[in-house]
Protein backbone atom coordinates (compact mmCIF):
# COMPACT_ATOMS: atom_id res chain seq x y z
CA UNK A 1 0.00 0.00 0.00
CA UNK A 2 2.77 2.52 0.84
CA UNK A 3 4.47 1.73 -2.49
CA UNK A 4 1.22 2.45 -4.34
CA UNK A 5 0.78 5.71 -2.43
CA UNK A 6 4.34 6.81 -3.25
CA UNK A 7 3.81 5.94 -6.91
CA UNK A 8 0.53 7.89 -7.12
CA UNK A 9 2.08 10.88 -5.36
CA UNK A 10 5.01 10.84 -7.79
CA UNK A 11 2.61 10.59 -10.74
CA UNK A 12 0.61 13.57 -9.46
CA UNK A 13 3.76 15.70 -9.18
CA UNK A 14 4.81 14.69 -12.69
CA UNK A 15 1.39 15.67 -14.11
CA UNK A 16 1.55 19.04 -12.32
CA UNK A 17 5.07 19.68 -13.61
CA UNK A 18 4.17 18.77 -17.20
CA UNK A 19 1.07 20.97 -17.04
CA UNK A 20 3.05 23.92 -15.71
CA UNK A 21 5.69 23.60 -18.43
CA UNK A 22 3.00 23.34 -21.12
CA UNK A 23 1.27 26.46 -19.80
CA UNK A 24 4.54 28.41 -19.81
CA UNK A 25 5.32 27.31 -23.36
CA UNK A 26 1.85 28.39 -24.47
CA UNK A 27 2.32 31.86 -22.94
CA UNK A 28 5.72 32.21 -24.62
CA UNK A 29 4.25 31.29 -28.02
CA UNK A 30 1.40 33.79 -27.61
CA UNK A 31 3.84 36.53 -26.60
CA UNK A 32 6.10 35.81 -29.56
CA UNK A 33 3.17 35.88 -31.95
CA UNK A 34 2.12 39.31 -30.75
CA UNK A 35 5.56 40.88 -30.52
CA UNK A 36 7.86 39.26 -33.08
CA UNK A 37 7.66 39.29 -36.84
CA UNK A 38 9.47 36.10 -37.81
CA UNK A 39 9.88 37.11 -41.48
CA UNK A 40 11.60 40.29 -40.31
CA UNK A 41 14.08 38.13 -38.39
CA UNK A 42 14.65 36.02 -41.51
CA UNK A 43 15.15 39.21 -43.48
CA UNK A 44 17.96 40.20 -41.14
CA UNK A 45 19.77 37.04 -42.24
CA UNK A 46 19.36 37.96 -45.90
CA UNK A 47 16.31 35.82 -46.71
CA UNK A 48 14.46 38.63 -48.48
CA UNK A 49 12.45 36.32 -50.72
CA UNK A 50 10.17 35.25 -47.89
CA UNK A 51 6.58 36.40 -48.19
CA UNK A 52 6.16 38.93 -45.40
CA UNK A 53 2.78 38.71 -43.68
CA UNK A 54 2.46 41.02 -40.69
CA UNK A 55 0.72 40.08 -37.46
CA UNK A 56 -1.99 42.39 -36.21
CA UNK A 57 -0.98 44.28 -33.08
CA UNK A 58 -3.38 43.42 -30.28
CA UNK A 59 -1.90 44.98 -27.15
CA UNK A 60 -3.22 48.37 -26.07
CA UNK A 61 -0.83 51.21 -25.42
CA UNK A 62 -1.18 55.00 -25.32
CA UNK A 63 -1.02 56.92 -28.59
CA UNK A 64 2.14 58.86 -29.28
CA UNK A 65 1.80 62.62 -29.61
CA UNK A 66 3.45 64.28 -32.62
CA UNK A 67 3.64 68.02 -31.99
CA UNK A 68 4.93 68.85 -35.46
CA UNK A 69 1.52 68.14 -37.00
CA UNK A 70 -1.52 70.25 -36.06
CA UNK A 71 -5.19 69.56 -36.72
CA UNK A 72 -6.64 72.29 -38.94
CA UNK A 73 -10.03 72.31 -37.17
CA UNK A 74 -9.11 71.67 -33.51
CA UNK A 75 -5.48 72.90 -33.55
CA UNK A 76 -4.53 69.81 -31.51
CA UNK A 77 -1.36 67.79 -32.24
CA UNK A 78 -1.47 64.48 -34.05
CA UNK A 79 -1.91 61.36 -31.91
CA UNK A 80 -0.74 58.26 -33.77
CA UNK A 81 0.87 55.01 -32.70
CA UNK A 82 1.20 51.98 -34.97
CA UNK A 83 2.87 48.59 -34.77
CA UNK A 84 3.48 47.45 -38.34
CA UNK A 85 3.09 50.14 -41.00
CA UNK A 86 2.73 49.40 -44.68
CA UNK A 87 3.87 52.33 -46.82
CA UNK A 88 2.66 52.04 -50.40
CA UNK A 89 4.68 53.72 -53.12
CA UNK A 90 2.86 55.40 -56.00
CA UNK A 91 5.33 53.74 -58.37
CA UNK A 92 4.35 51.66 -61.37
CA UNK A 93 6.25 48.89 -59.58
CA UNK A 94 2.99 48.20 -57.71
CA UNK A 95 1.15 47.18 -60.89
CA UNK A 96 0.34 43.45 -61.05
CA UNK A 97 1.96 42.72 -57.67
CA UNK A 98 -1.27 41.32 -56.14
CA UNK A 99 -0.24 42.14 -52.57
CA UNK A 100 -3.42 44.04 -51.69
CA UNK A 101 -4.64 41.46 -49.17
CA UNK A 102 -1.24 41.33 -47.50
CA UNK A 103 -1.10 45.11 -47.26
CA UNK A 104 -4.56 45.31 -45.69
CA UNK A 105 -3.45 43.08 -42.79
CA UNK A 106 -1.03 45.75 -41.54
CA UNK A 107 -1.78 47.83 -38.44
CA UNK A 108 -1.53 51.13 -40.30
CA UNK A 109 -1.49 51.68 -44.05
CA UNK A 110 0.17 54.78 -45.46
CA UNK A 111 -0.41 56.27 -48.90
CA UNK A 112 0.90 59.38 -50.59
CA UNK A 113 -0.75 62.29 -52.38
CA UNK A 114 -3.81 61.30 -54.41
CA UNK A 115 -2.83 57.67 -55.15
CA UNK A 116 -6.14 55.79 -55.59
CA UNK A 117 -7.20 52.42 -54.22
CA UNK A 118 -10.49 52.00 -56.12
CA UNK A 119 -9.87 49.72 -59.06
CA UNK A 120 -6.41 48.77 -57.76
CA UNK A 121 -7.35 46.90 -54.58
CA UNK A 122 -5.81 43.60 -55.71
CA UNK A 123 -2.40 45.22 -56.03
CA UNK A 124 -2.35 47.98 -53.40
CA UNK A 125 -5.12 47.11 -50.93
CA UNK A 126 -8.19 49.12 -50.02
CA UNK A 127 -7.54 50.43 -46.48
CA UNK A 128 -5.87 53.76 -45.75
CA UNK A 129 -4.88 54.91 -42.27
CA UNK A 130 -2.61 57.85 -43.10
CA UNK A 131 -2.30 59.79 -46.33
CA UNK A 132 0.68 62.15 -46.55
CA UNK A 133 0.04 64.88 -49.11
CA UNK A 134 2.19 67.56 -50.73
CA UNK A 135 0.81 71.11 -50.76
CA UNK A 136 0.88 70.87 -54.56
CA UNK A 137 -1.38 67.80 -54.51
CA UNK A 138 -4.13 69.30 -52.34
CA UNK A 139 -6.05 70.57 -55.42
CA UNK A 140 -6.04 66.99 -56.74
CA UNK A 141 -7.80 65.81 -53.57
CA UNK A 142 -10.30 68.66 -53.84
CA UNK A 143 -11.33 67.42 -57.29
CA UNK A 144 -13.06 64.57 -55.45
CA UNK A 145 -13.74 65.85 -51.90
CA UNK A 146 -16.74 63.58 -51.34
CA UNK A 147 -14.50 60.55 -51.63
CA UNK A 148 -11.45 61.79 -49.76
CA UNK A 149 -13.14 63.70 -46.96
CA UNK A 150 -16.53 62.02 -46.53
CA UNK A 151 -16.40 58.46 -47.83
CA UNK A 152 -12.94 57.82 -46.33
CA UNK A 153 -13.21 60.25 -43.41
CA UNK A 154 -11.44 57.83 -41.04
CA UNK A 155 -8.21 58.49 -42.90
CA UNK A 156 -5.71 60.88 -41.32
CA UNK A 157 -4.45 63.46 -43.82
CA UNK A 158 -1.04 65.00 -43.18
CA UNK A 159 -0.35 67.95 -45.46
CA UNK A 160 3.18 69.31 -45.81
CA UNK A 161 4.23 72.53 -47.46
CA UNK A 162 6.29 75.72 -47.17
CA UNK A 163 5.26 78.52 -44.86
CA UNK A 164 4.17 80.80 -47.72
CA UNK A 165 1.41 78.34 -48.65
CA UNK A 166 0.57 77.10 -45.16
CA UNK A 167 0.51 80.36 -43.18
CA UNK A 168 -2.63 80.91 -41.10
CA UNK A 169 -2.97 84.70 -41.42
CA UNK A 170 -5.28 84.49 -44.43
CA UNK A 171 -2.46 84.60 -46.97
CA UNK A 172 -1.67 80.88 -47.03
CA UNK A 173 -3.39 79.71 -50.19
CA UNK A 174 -3.20 75.97 -49.39
CA UNK A 175 -4.08 76.44 -45.71
CA UNK A 176 -7.14 78.43 -46.78
CA UNK A 177 -8.22 75.51 -48.98
CA UNK A 178 -7.86 73.11 -46.06
CA UNK A 179 -9.72 75.40 -43.67
CA UNK A 180 -12.63 75.58 -46.09
CA UNK A 181 -12.52 71.79 -46.48
CA UNK A 182 -12.88 71.11 -42.74
CA UNK A 183 -15.72 73.64 -42.63
CA UNK A 184 -17.51 71.63 -45.32
CA UNK A 185 -16.46 68.24 -43.90
CA UNK A 186 -16.23 68.55 -40.10
CA UNK A 187 -15.35 64.86 -39.74
CA UNK A 188 -12.23 65.15 -41.89
CA UNK A 189 -8.99 64.54 -39.98
CA UNK A 190 -6.64 67.01 -41.64
CA UNK A 191 -3.28 67.95 -40.13
CA UNK A 192 -0.61 70.35 -41.38
CA UNK A 193 3.10 70.34 -40.65
CA UNK A 194 4.34 73.18 -38.46
CA UNK A 195 7.01 75.58 -39.70
CA UNK A 196 9.35 74.11 -37.08
CA UNK A 197 8.75 70.59 -38.39
CA UNK A 198 9.42 71.68 -41.96
CA UNK A 199 12.74 73.17 -40.83
CA UNK A 200 13.55 69.94 -39.02
CA UNK A 201 13.01 67.91 -42.21
CA UNK A 202 15.39 70.27 -44.03
CA UNK A 203 17.95 69.82 -41.26
CA UNK A 204 17.71 66.04 -41.56
CA UNK A 205 18.37 66.31 -45.32
CA UNK A 206 21.47 68.43 -44.68
CA UNK A 207 22.72 66.13 -41.94
CA UNK A 208 22.25 62.99 -44.05
CA UNK A 209 23.53 64.33 -47.40
CA UNK A 210 25.88 67.16 -46.45
CA UNK A 211 23.92 69.48 -48.76
CA UNK A 212 21.73 72.43 -47.86
CA UNK A 213 18.35 71.76 -49.44
CA UNK A 214 17.71 75.35 -50.54
CA UNK A 215 21.23 76.09 -51.75
CA UNK A 216 21.32 72.84 -53.73
CA UNK A 217 18.02 73.67 -55.42
CA UNK A 218 16.27 70.60 -54.04
CA UNK A 219 12.65 69.92 -53.11
CA UNK A 220 12.01 67.18 -50.59
CA UNK A 221 9.62 64.47 -51.78
CA UNK A 222 6.43 63.33 -50.11
CA UNK A 223 8.23 60.03 -49.50
CA UNK A 224 10.79 61.90 -47.37
CA UNK A 225 8.11 63.41 -45.13
CA UNK A 226 6.30 60.07 -44.97
CA UNK A 227 9.35 58.11 -43.80
CA UNK A 228 10.26 60.71 -41.17
CA UNK A 229 6.80 60.65 -39.60
CA UNK A 230 6.50 56.86 -39.94
CA UNK A 231 9.78 56.31 -38.07
CA UNK A 232 8.28 58.29 -35.18
CA UNK A 233 4.86 56.61 -35.30
CA UNK A 234 5.63 52.98 -36.27
CA UNK A 235 7.51 50.19 -34.55
CA UNK A 236 8.09 48.35 -37.83
CA UNK A 237 7.82 49.58 -41.41
CA UNK A 238 7.27 47.66 -44.64
CA UNK A 239 7.69 49.77 -47.78
CA UNK A 240 6.09 48.39 -50.95
CA UNK A 241 7.03 49.30 -54.51
CA UNK A 242 9.93 51.69 -53.89
CA UNK A 243 13.11 51.22 -55.93
CA UNK A 244 16.57 51.73 -54.43
CA UNK A 245 19.22 54.19 -55.56
CA UNK A 246 20.95 51.74 -57.94
CA UNK A 247 17.87 50.10 -59.48
CA UNK A 248 17.77 52.24 -62.63
CA UNK A 249 21.37 51.33 -63.44
CA UNK A 250 20.97 47.63 -62.78
CA UNK A 251 20.88 45.07 -65.58
CA UNK A 252 17.43 44.10 -66.79
CA UNK A 253 15.51 46.44 -64.50
CA UNK A 254 11.74 46.57 -64.88
CA UNK A 255 10.60 49.60 -66.89
CA UNK A 256 7.36 50.96 -65.41
CA UNK A 257 5.45 54.26 -65.46
CA UNK A 258 6.16 56.78 -62.73
CA UNK A 259 2.70 56.12 -61.19
CA UNK A 260 0.82 52.81 -61.07
CA UNK A 261 -2.50 54.54 -61.71
CA UNK A 262 -1.71 56.55 -64.83
CA UNK A 263 0.40 56.36 -67.99
CA UNK A 264 3.30 58.74 -68.29
CA UNK A 265 7.04 59.15 -68.22
CA UNK A 266 9.12 56.08 -67.37
CA UNK A 267 9.96 55.97 -63.67
CA UNK A 268 13.74 55.86 -64.13
CA UNK A 269 13.63 58.69 -66.69
CA UNK A 270 11.71 60.76 -64.15
CA UNK A 271 14.22 59.97 -61.42
CA UNK A 272 17.22 60.94 -63.56
CA UNK A 273 15.47 64.13 -64.70
CA UNK A 274 14.85 65.25 -61.11
CA UNK A 275 18.21 64.14 -59.76
CA UNK A 276 20.10 66.16 -62.37
CA UNK A 277 17.85 69.24 -62.44
CA UNK A 278 19.86 72.34 -61.47
CA UNK A 279 16.94 73.72 -59.48
CA UNK A 280 13.51 72.60 -58.32
CA UNK A 281 14.02 68.84 -58.58
CA UNK A 282 13.26 66.08 -56.11
CA UNK A 283 16.48 64.23 -55.34
CA UNK A 284 14.80 60.83 -55.44
CA UNK A 285 18.01 58.84 -55.90
CA UNK A 286 19.81 60.69 -53.13
CA UNK A 287 16.83 60.17 -50.82
CA UNK A 288 16.83 56.43 -51.52
CA UNK A 289 20.47 56.23 -50.38
CA UNK A 290 19.42 57.86 -47.12
CA UNK A 291 16.46 55.50 -46.72
CA UNK A 292 18.83 52.54 -47.03
CA UNK A 293 20.92 53.95 -44.17
CA UNK A 294 17.81 54.50 -42.05
CA UNK A 295 16.80 50.89 -42.61
CA UNK A 296 20.01 49.80 -40.85
CA UNK A 297 18.97 51.68 -37.71
CA UNK A 298 15.22 51.16 -37.75
CA UNK A 299 13.10 48.10 -38.49
CA UNK A 300 12.38 48.88 -42.15
CA UNK A 301 12.15 46.44 -45.06
CA UNK A 302 11.62 47.21 -48.73
CA UNK A 303 9.96 44.77 -51.12
CA UNK A 304 8.54 44.68 -54.66
CA UNK A 305 11.39 45.07 -55.50
CA UNK A 306 13.47 43.76 -52.59
CA UNK A 307 16.35 45.82 -51.32
CA UNK A 308 19.66 44.29 -50.31
CA UNK A 309 21.15 46.37 -47.49
CA UNK A 310 24.92 46.16 -47.19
Amino acid sequence: MPVLFIWLNSLRKTVILVGTVAALLFLIVVRLKNQVSFPLILNCFGQTSVKWMPFSYTQRRPLRTHYGYINVRTEEPLHLDCDICAIISNSGQMAAQKVGYEIDQSSCIWRMNNAPTKGYEEDVGKRTTVRVVSHTSVPLLLKNPEYFFRETNRTIYVIWGPFRNMRKDGNGIVYNMLKKTVDNYPGAKIYVTTEKRMSYCDEVFKKETGKDRVQSGSYLSTGWFTLILAMDACYRIHVYGMINDTYCKSEGFRKVPYHYYEPGRDECDEYFLHENAPYGGHRFITEKKVFAEWAKKHTIIFTHPNWTLS
